[in-house]
């Protein structure tokens, strides 16, 4: 429903009109444990429909909420109930699933979390829902939804920028402390790439499912719209240290995104915590790669592309008139996106394994998310992937090749898109078919 509030750090700022969960932005943090079953009921206060999707969740494709593939869009004043059990722990999201532009674009989004039966030793857990906001000189939110630019471009990138709803400057911690952070890209279209100057955070898992324990390669914590990634920081600063994060993903706009201040004081402890960090790997089946049935997949469009025509709605269109009567300019193997009642792209055999070899023949970033399963990402412009993680949305930036792999064995139908919600609208989305 709306709701009011207050997004910047300025305490003569204004509260900004926002559309929540709850009341707040983000919504509440819900919090499960692996292997349990979970019930969400929605009510719908706002002044559109609406549905939940549970963002990385492999759950039954009835509770999948994509309007009109999965169910019925949830009705002004109605309500809807999502159940479901909860076989893999990790940092997921939920989200509406339809004009997401301007929902999630308003304010409508929050943390899932499902914990490990038995989580790692930590000193303390922070969840962050990371999130930009395009708001004009009094702090309202622009109602330039679907901007044509954006659509074309590289979305609706915003001016300014929240951790769990607010601007986020210092940090406190202690000195020793081990932290286990969970980052959530909740924006748009804004991609983060996070720097965290004289730590050494461990990611230890993507997409809430687990990776050995490794330093970010370069340094650098890269998160698409959509995508999760899971921290270990030891706090090794002295007592009074100040260590910024630095965003430095757009080359021109770096800025401090926040600062870990070391309390004064006694060091929690004087060297690292000595304990796993680890996780227990989720029940995700392992594809054959071997028995692997390959399919192509290509991503053309957008401003600067060389597509010249396209499907749609069955019929063959010219780009200018796709673009100015239709408004989509983004293509997955040649056919725009008219909804989620398009026939599948594919469809597969419930228990197979598959490998996509998804190419993106634009020159603009796509977080490609899958609906109802995890992938491994297999290789990255010919090259192996790093520790082959599992994986449910993939960075692919300017003119890359990712090969990913899955068994397709959640019947259903099941979305899969670019998570540049303005990609998504603009046409950057499919049905694959599980049966």
């Amino acid at each position: 429903a709306a709701a009011k509030v207050k997004l910047l750090a300025d305490p003569k700022a204004q509260a900004t009109d926002v559309w929540a969960f709850s009341g707040q932005v983000p919504g509440p943090v819900i919090r499960a444990r692996q292997g349990e079953r979970l019930q969400i009921a929605l009510g719908n206060g706002l002044p559109t429909e609406t549905t939940l999707h549970c963002h990385g969740l492999r759950l039954p494709n009835a509770m999948d909420g994509v309007p009109d593939l999965t169910q019925a869009p949830i009705a002004q004043g109605g309500k809807f109930i999502y159940e479901f059990d909860l076989p893999d722990a990790g940092t997921y999201w939920y989200h509406p699933h339809i004009q997401t532009v301007e929902q999630v674009g308003r304010g409508l989004h929050g943390a899932l979390i499902v914990e490990e039966a038995t989580p790692p030793k930590v000193d303390r857990e922070l969840v962050w829902v990371i999130d930009d906001w395009r708001v004009d000189d009094s702090g309202a939110i622009t109602d330039d939804f679907h901007h044509p630019h954006d659509i074309s471009h590289s979305g609706r990138i915003g001016n300014l920028i929240t951790v769990n709803g607010a601007e986020l400057k210092d940090v406190p911690v202690r000195a020793g402390e081990r932290i286990r952070l969970r980052l959530i890209n909740a924006a748009n279209a804004r991609v983060f790439g996070l720097k965290f100057g004289g730590l050494e955070p461990q990611v230890i898992a993507i997409d809430g499912h687990p990776v050995a324990p490794h330093a970010a390669a370069g340094g650098r914590v890269a998160l698409g719209p959509g995508q999760r990634v899971d921290l270990m920081v030891d706090m090794a600063g002295k007592p009074g240290d100040r260590m910024a994060v630095v965003d430095e993903y757009y080359e021109r706009f770096t800025y401090t995104f926040a600062t870990f201040v070391h309390e004064p004081g006694a060091p929690l402890r004087e060297s690292p915590l000595d304990a796993v960090m680890a996780l227990a790997p989720n029940p995700v089946p392992e594809p054959d790669l071997g028995a692997a049935e390959s399919q192509e997949i290509l991503i053309e469009g957008g401003a600067m592309g060389g597509l010249r025509e396209a499907m749609f709605k069955g019929e063959k269109v010219g780009l200018r008139q796709l673009w100015r009567q239709h408004g989509k300019v983004w293509v997955l193997n040649g056919v725009a996106s008219s909804g989620f009642s398009d026939d599948p792209m594919f469809r597969l055999k419930q228990g197979k394994s598959y490998r996509w070899r998804i190419r993106n023949d634009t020159v603009w970033d796509h977080p490609m998310h899958l609906h109802g399963h995890a992938f491994r990402i297999v290789t990255r412009n010919g090259k192996p992937e790093s520790r082959t993680p599992w994986s449910d949305t993939v960075m692919l930036h300017a003119d890359d090749v990712v090969e990913v792999a899955f068994v397709a064995d959640n019947p259903g139908k099941w979305l899969f898109h670019c998570h540049v919600l303005e990609h998504h609208h603009g046409g950057m989305g499919t049905v694959v078919e599980v049966a």
